[in-house]
């Protein structure tokens, strides 16, 4: 017998408002202000509504544990698969601390930068209008309206400086923090302050030195604010007191930066690179530290902490390859290289008119690997003809360089001498200056040239010439420079270009009897002092070589191209065939004539008793001599005929050009000043150090690589040098840094004088 059931054999099987499906082994259920996450019934998380650190953990817990995938995790949590994987990176990283930092700008806080907030309630304050304020910063009058409101403006009691922002009477816009009004006045630091370096305490700079307007060196917003705004033509330098600062001992060179007058010559010549938080004069200096600490390419700027090197100059932050790389493009397009290199020749001059007796003057080639066709130079160090292209420096008598100029289409030392010597003239005035160089430049109608410009000449003698009899040579020594020299020498004249020119030959003699004859125009010196600055040529060649493993002297600092002269002459390509083939039928001439010869010598009279008889017996022979005879005739007859030297654009299909110098003479200028300023702190550490010329200039690199602790006065930038490798070295810097202290050298672009000290050296 069956009874009737009155109830609901299917009850409704679906889940209860609220629940979420994750997949077929997990749920998740939200009820009021509670959500909770199943596993199979069992309970693996329950977290508030509101609770986004629990929220993410259980989003990680699915994902991680194997539970659900991704996908599924961000379906049934309303987000994205990318918020997944941000969350379970950050458990990995920092665990569940890490998931409680919240994504993107944080809430509450402002969207407008600090810089900015101040600038509009100096405007305010000023009295300007909205739709004033709005204009002179470049936004609407409707977000100024809202930034006030926000800030619930209200005229403060103390008022910021005045800042005039524009109009036609403005100020000079390159004063940062002057205005029409007269010299912005910063507040002062309020007692206690962690800096006391606050705006380089304006109350002291001079008239025409910047000021910043931030009060913190590690950040410098409201000076970028101003270079935005174009107000800003250079960020002043900010220091900060540090410990430790990483490479700051290159400020040990800043006194002999400020010697070789870079920054004021620049200053001259250029002007402004125009509103920029990066100028003119931190751009340099910024070349200039990268050189004296081996930073070889603005590329390996990638390679050091931004903030580091900034800390060095006096700002927040370096500036980096590409920028640095613009602010190069910028200079070049104005194309005043060879201007600026001209003052700082004139600078150098100056300063050190009494080493400029001798002049040496060499080339130096710098190989080019790119895809343009350029004209080839000789590259003695590698024995080879390669595209490149070639400088020609001039050095004084202690081997520092003085100025360089690059050759069109790697002219030669003889084409480039005398334009080379006109710009030597125009430099140093009318004194008297002898020229030495090597056998590159051995002309005799070079000599002449030389002569009746009023120099005089010091050169080896090229090619063959008589040897000098042993029993003229005697042993002659001398004092040159502090220091004894002894040679085996032969004073004697000569004379070249049949008689019209007349000369003095020095010639020594080495151990294993090779004679090294050496050609001048000076007759009041003597024998062993006339060897000798020929025989210091080889200190241009040490300047080359510690260049080029230095400072990189051999890179290119840029591969751009600009067009060349077409109408330029070259070697004729035909006539260079021509002339091979006038050789190769001259060689095989002389070859058969050789044999004929032979053949005659040997002849027997018995055999052949008449030159008939022999020219039969050897007729074929004969007939070879006379066909090449002609051969040669007719060769050189076509060689004469095509010319030697042709314009370049009739032999090559392609766009004569060749690698565009701007940038690459202001890299050599900057390593030229570099390179100056090491060298005069070698010779100021002379004194005070035996061994100076064995490790002198190990020594200043190592010191300009150190740290330095930074403390910043009123009046000063304290640089205490880490110690270094043993005592005396750090006596010997020590000793050095007392003698720059005497030079009361300020840093560029601000009124802090700088006091050296190494630590641990009263």
């Amino acid at each position: 017998m069956s009874t009737a059931w009155d109830g609901d054999w299917f009850p409704d099987a679906r889940h209860p408002e609220g629940t979420c499906v994750i997949n077929d082994r997990c749920l998740l259920r939200r009820q009021e202000q509670y959500c909770v996450v199943l596993v199979a019934g069992i309970v693996l998380a329950q977290y508030g509504s509101s609770d986004a650190l629990a929220a993410a953990h259980a989003m990680v817990s699915l994902a991680e544990q194997g539970w659900a995938t991704q996908t599924e995790v961000a379906r049934a949590f309303g987000c994205t698969v990318r918020t997944v994987r941000r969350h379970q990176r950050r458990f990995e990283e920092g665990g569940l601390a890490n998931l409680a930092r919240a994504g993107g700008f944080p809430r509450g806080r402002s969207r407008v930068p600090e810089a900015r907030r101040r600038l509009v309630e100096r405007l305010r304050a000023q009295g300007h209008s909205q739709r004033e304020i709005a204009r002179r910063i470049g936004v609407n009058e409707k977000a100024v309206r809202k930034l006030l409101r926000r800030l619930g403006w209200r005229r403060a009691p103390e008022v910021q400086p005045e800042l005039d922002l524009g109009g036609p009477g403005r100020a000079d816009p390159n004063l940062s923090g002057i205005g029409a009004a007269g010299p912005a006045q910063p507040s002062q630091p309020a007692v206690g302050s962690a800096d006391p370096n606050l705006s380089a305490f304006p109350s002291q700079a001079p008239p025409g030195t910047a000021v910043s307007n931030d009060v913190d060196p590690a950040d410098r917003s409201g000076d970028r604010l101003l270079a935005r705004l174009g107000l800003l033509d250079d960020a002043p330098p900010l220091f900060g007191s540090a410990h430790a600062v990483p490479r700051a001992g290159v400020l040990l060179a800043v006194p002999a930066l400020l010697q070789s007058g870079l920054l004021d010559c620049a200053q001259e010549i250029y002007g402004s690179l125009g509103p920029a938080f990066f100028g003119l004069r931190t751009t340099l200096l910024t070349l200039l530290f990268m050189a004296l600490w081996r930073i070889k390419r603005p590329e390996a700027l990638k390679e050091h902490p931004p903030a580091d090197l900034g800390r060095v100059l006096g700002l927040d932050r370096a500036p980096e390859v590409k920028t640095l790389r613009r602010k190069l493009a910028r200079l070049a397009a104005r194309r005043r290289a060879a201007q600026l290199g001209q003052a700082l020749a004139r600078r150098r001059v100056q300063q050190r008119g009494q080493s400029l007796g001798f002049l040496y003057i060499d080339g130096h080639v710098r190989v080019y690997h790119g895809q343009h066709r350029l004209p080839k130079a000789h590259v003695a160090r590698m024995r080879l003809s390669l595209p490149a292209t070639t400088d020609y420096w001039i050095n004084d008598d202690a081997g520092d360089p003085l100025f360089v100029i690059t050759a069109e289409a790697n002219a030669g030392l003889v084409k480039m001498l005398p334009p080379v010597l006109a710009e030597v003239r125009r430099l140093i005035g009318e004194r008297r200056v002898t020229v030495v160089f090597d056998r590159g430049g051995f002309s005799p109608r070079l000599f002449q040239q030389v002569l009746a410009a009023g120099f005089d000449l010091l050169t080896y003698r090229k090619g063959r010439s008589p040897r000098v009899p042993r029993r003229a040579f005697g042993p002659r020594s001398l004092v040159v420079a502090g220091r004894r020299v002894s040679y085996v020498l032969a004073d004697q004249e000569v004379r070249l270009l049949k008689g019209r020119l007349r000369l003095r030959q020095v010639t020594r003699l080495a151990d294993n009897g090779h004679q090294t004859p050496i050609l001048t125009s000076r007759r009041d010196l003597p024998a062993p002092q006339i060897a000798y600055r020929m025989f210091e040529r080889w200190r241009q060649e040490n300047f080359f070589k510690y260049l080029r493993q230095e400072y990189d002297l051999d890179a290119l600092a840029e591969h751009a191209v600009e067009p060349d002269d077409p109408t330029r002459e070259v070697p004729n390509p035909q006539w260079v065939l021509l002339d091979a083939q006038v050789r190769q039928a001259q060689a095989r001439l002389d070859r058969l004539q050789a044999e004929y010869g032979l053949e005659a010598f040997t002849n027997q009279e018995q055999r052949r008793r008449t030159m008939r008889g022999f020219k039969i017996a050897h007729g074929r022979l004969g007939r070879q001599i006379w066909e090449a005879w002609q051969q040669v005739e007719a060769l050189q007859a076509r060689r004469d005929q095509a010319p030697r030297r042709v314009p370049v654009q009739s032999v090559r299909p392609e766009p004569v050009v060749k690698l565009a110098p701007e940038v690459q003479h202001l890299i050599n200028l900057v390593k030229m000043v570099a390179y100056q300023a090491e060298s005069d702190l070698f010779r100021a550490l002379e004194p005070h150090y035996p061994r100076v010329a064995d490790e002198g200039r190990t020594l200043v690199q190592s010191a300009l690589m150190s740290a330095a602790d930074l403390t910043v006065t009123p009046t000063e930038l304290q640089v205490t040098l880490a110690p270094l490798s043993s005592p005396h070295r750090s006596l010997a810097i020590a000793a050095l840094c007392e003698e720059l202290n005497g030079q009361d050298a300020c840093f560029p672009g601000s009124t802090l004088r700088l006091r050296y000290a190494v630590q641990g050296v009263p």
